[in-house]
């Protein structure tokens, strides 16, 4: 018997109720590599999860991507675990996923650099941006767990280094799913109570890179360069790198090491300041002693004496400078007065005036311009002749131009 047809959001909706209901894919695991991977602006994660054969869309929640210990990037082989859901507008179906682990510490090494170059390319690990430890803390405040071995070797060299710094405990989880929020909020409240702080110590002793992996979470070391505490790191062994350890304004190589970098030896300070003591006491005696010696050797009559004496050589002094610039500016005004006459007798003997004492004349045309040729002259022209004593007014009769060498005449 044939089946009455249905429409498609029918189809779609039993096939929905058919998937959702199913016991295995109620709650599926299912293990691929991320790819596609897109972030919504609302805090969801859609992405890709394929094998050799196939793809499967998913779907994270953004109250589950704040859960996440590491950061999703292509090519991560994670086993995503959810349930099967359906979108009946589009009829497709998706893996809602709740919850997401790293296929192997291969995986999580690959976490571990893209994160540190996404960092780095934002100038979190910049030594610009570093602040510097102070070198006399009076407060330092570590946070880390209450139960570790790191919290007894931190106290205990302090204690044993210092004895003037007040050192808090501020406890936290420093393992686990809920350890990055704790670290992250142990930094802000430490920034808030207890601003008077010098030094924040965030660290743990060693294990593996899952057991470390919280230090290399971008919540925790987007906290560490926020705070405007300076802080030292000190997570893991001295081959353990953390990210927190690239963020941190100092990394120390171990918890221990935190301790000794942190504060001052104060038996060596109290040593020091004895020293320069004893040194500043001996040199203040010295001086006081040079000052008597001076003081006995100087008297009132003696100081008047020199101060006169100073005086009247001062007095010499300026007199012969001032002498000796008057003989200067003398000599110089015998120069320039040589020189002027000089340029006169000069000017003088190329003046025309001078040529003319010696009964040469000035020809002057009608025009009123000087005459230099005899080509400028034609018979009958007016000219003037100017002499050293008076004019002549003359009426040209005769033109004799020379013409190579030999002169010929106009009439």
């Amino acid at each position: 018997m044939a089946i009455k047809p249905i429409r498609v959001s029918q189809f779609n909706n039993y096939v929905k109720r058919v998937l959702q209901t199913d016991p295995l894919l109620g709650n599926v695991s299912v293990i691929g590599e991320i790819s596609n991977l897109k972030y919504h602006g609302s805090g969801h994660v859609f992405f890709t999860l394929k094998d050799e054969d196939s793809k499967l869309s998913c779907f994270l929640p953004s109250d589950c991507v704040r859960g996440l210990h590491y950061e999703l990037s292509e090519g991560l082989q994670i086993t995503a675990s959810g349930y099967i859901s359906v979108y009946e507008k589009g009829g497709t179906y998706s893996l809602n996923v709740r919850d997401i682990s790293v296929e192997g510490t291969g995986n999580l090494t690959a976490a571990y650099f893209a994160l540190k170059t996404k960092l780095e390319r934002e100038g979190l690990f910049d030594p610009k941006y570093k602040k510097t430890i102070p070198s006399y803390p009076k407060q330092v405040v570590v946070i880390t767990s209450e139960t570790g071995a790191a919290v007894r070797d931190i106290f205990k060299i302090i204690r044993q280094k210092n004895d003037v710094v007040k050192v808090i405990l501020y406890p936290c989880l420093v393992q686990g799913p809920d350890a990055a929020e704790d670290i992250c909020t142990a930094i802000e409240n430490v920034n808030l109570l207890f601003p008077e702080t010098d030094i924040v110590i965030i660290g743990r002793g060693g294990g593996s890179i899952e057991e470390l992996w919280t230090f290399n979470e971008e919540r925790v070391a987007r906290s560490i360069f926020l705070s405007e505490i300076p802080v030292i790191s000190a997570v893991g062994h001295e081959t353990d790198f953390t990210l927190a350890d690239y963020v941190s304004d100092l990394r120390a190589a171990t918890p221990t090491e935190a301790a000794q970098l942190a504060v001052p030896d104060t038996k060596i300070l109290r040593s020091l300041i004895k020293a320069a003591a004893a040194e500043i006491m001996g040199a203040g005696r010295r001086l006081l002693q040079h000052f008597e010696l001076q003081t006995e050797r100087y008297n009132m009559e003696s100081l008047r004496t020199q101060i006169h004496s100073r005086i009247q050589l001062s007095e010499m002094i300026v007199h012969a400078y001032v002498k000796d610039l008057c003989h200067l500016i003398t000599d110089e005004l015998s120069k320039k007065n040589i020189e002027a006459d000089i340029l006169v007798s000069e000017l003088r003997m190329d003046s025309p005036y001078s040529i003319m004492e010696k009964g040469y004349g000035v020809l002057i045309g009608e025009d009123g311009k000087l005459i230099g040729s005899a080509n400028a002259l034609k018979i009958g022209d007016l000219l003037t002749v100017i002499c050293k004593d008076g004019k002549i007014k003359c009426l040209v009769n005769e033109v004799r131009r020379a013409s190579y060498g030999r002169e010929y005449n106009e009439f």
